[in-house]
């Protein structure tokens, strides 16, 4: 089993590779410029890497890049072997990178968050105290007060 710093400079090898053959050897127009590859992570065994990639469009375009993907992973994987240089070249399996979408579902929960904040504001922008600017009781007149600090002795 290979260590995992072994691992870590395939699977940068193999991200760089890629993109740099999507980008000027494929001449397959589903793999525009709109594809990105995100990250690749590569088994212990040196036999499988996973490549994550994101398409710019629609859910038309990533269908279709997903199809590019697919068909040209043979000539993808031919010039990983090269660069690589490894005894086996590893399979590689193209994943639609879900972090575009979590960023989105979350940039929406922060916009909902900011647009109630703001509610709230408004909403208590002119309002006052429910008992008053100072909320603790106090003794209105010193007979009171005498009467507080006697009860505050005699439960001592």
């Amino acid at each position: 089993m290979a260590d995992n710093a072994r691992a870590k400079r395939l699977a940068d090898l193999i991200r760089e590779v890629v993109a740099q053959k999507l980008q000027r050897g494929i001449k397959d127009p589903r793999l525009g410029s709109h594809v990105t590859i995100t990250d690749t992570r590569v088994t212990g065994d040196l036999r499988e890497a996973t490549v994550f990639y994101t398409v710019y469009g629609d859910d038309e375009e990533r269908a279709a890049a997903a199809a590019g993907l697919e068909s040209a992973k043979g000539v993808l994987r031919s010039e990983v072997g090269r660069a690589a240089g490894v005894k086996f070249t590893p399979t590689l399996t193209f994943v639609a990178d879900a972090l575009p979408d979590n960023a989105r579902a979350i940039e929406d929960l922060l916009d909902r968050a900011r647009a109630s904040d703001e509610k709230v504001r408004e909403a208590s922008a002119g309002a006052e105290f429910a008992g008053g600017a100072d909320p603790y009781r106090k003794p209105e007149t010193e007979e009171d007060a005498a009467e507080a600090a006697d009860k505050d002795g005699d439960a001592s």
